[in-house]
């Protein structure tokens, strides 16, 4: 299951700590993506089957606070992509029956007469 979550940082002023704290976010094992709000001092982190807790544990050993904001899970935008595409031309051979032949009636079948009577 893909989801998206939102840890929001404490001290990521300088670029030092922007640094260590996206390759600690990154590190993580089923992390695709994450990107650091400086503004708010927020990291958002995309993946499939991200260990919330174990990422949130990482973030404080390596910046000293770090607060679990919110856990999404992301709905894929190909399904809606695939719904919306015309079905693809269906190319369908027929098989017609195979040809018969037709073969000459055979004499019927006569038992030879003895010859000795």
């Amino acid at each position: 299951m893909k989801q998206k979550v939102v840890i929001k940082l404490s001290a990521v002023h300088d670029e030092k700590s922007r640094a260590k704290a996206m390759k600690t976010a990154v590190g993580v094992d089923g992390v695709n993506s994450a990107s650091l709000q400086q503004d708010k001092g927020l990291i958002e982190v995309t993946g499939d089957g991200v260990d919330v807790v174990l990422l949130t544990t990482l973030l404080r050993k390596s910046l000293k606070h770090a607060e679990v904001v919110s856990v999404n899970s992301v709905e894929e935008k190909k399904k809606e992509e695939e719904k919306k595409k015309e079905p693809e031309a269906i190319i369908q051979y027929v098989m017609g029956c195979p040809p018969q032949y037709l073969c000459p009636p055979c004499p019927p079948y006569e038992e030879p007469g003895c010859s000795i009577m």
